[in-house]
């Protein structure tokens, strides 16, 4: 194992844990992470919302459920979120259904800002996107794959509204929302369980 996952993994929270951490920090004006701002606290107060109303909502399909009941070995799911990210509140309470429902899978939380040196080992195009999920093997301890920080299509339209705007503003931020809304996490479901698959094979 990587010592920065190693280290990342001793002060990484279980999705409860996560989930108590926004909300403690929300009551002192707070959100996680170096960088404190209002708008980063908004972020985190409409992220609590949308995370309270997957955590009730959000279902895994028969398929799916099935492919992760069904996997040969166990696995560690380290996330690199923080609390004010958009997507990874969408994606989040995705992961941890999966997670719970397959029981083959500890999933784990760690933040971005305490964990500078495994970020830097999972940049996206230079930058410090989230969510990131790294993939360990239980037994071996092998790092095995990761994903992220969104499924592809919403890769995409950030990536299409960015070549015609040349920047992420509020509306692209709400174009991004209405996506996973209407998309109920069925893409990141599919894209997570093909990528378990291809790692078994």
């Amino acid at each position: 194992m990587k010592i920065p996952i190693a280290k990342a993994l001793f002060n990484s929270h279980s999705y409860t844990e996560y989930r108590k951490l926004i909300s403690d920090l929300l009551l002192e004006g707070k959100s996680t992470g170096n960088e404190q701002s209002e708008d980063l606290t908004h972020y985190s107060t409409l992220n609590e919302t949308r995370m309270h109303r997957l955590d009730k909502t959000i279902k895994i399909s028969e398929e799916n459920l099935l492919q992760l009941k069904n996997l040969k070995s166990e696995y560690i799911w380290i996330v690199i979120s923080e609390g004010w990210c958009g997507d990874a509140a969408q994606i989040l309470p995705i992961m941890n259904k999966m997670a719970e429902e397959s029981g083959k899978i500890d999933f784990r939380i760690v933040l971005r800002d305490e964990n500078e040196e495994l970020m830097n080992l999972y940049l996206t195009n230079k930058n410090k996107s989230i969510p990131i999920l790294i993939i360990v093997n239980k037994e071996t301890s092998g790092i095995l794959g990761s994903w992220g920080p969104r499924p592809k299509v919403a890769t995409d339209l950030v990536a299409n509204y960015k070549k015609e705007f040349g920047v992420i503003d509020e509306t692209l931020k709400t174009n991004l929302q209405l996506w996973y809304l209407h998309d109920k996490g069925v893409t990141t479901q599919n894209e997570l369980v093909a990528l378990m698959l291809d790692i078994e094979r």
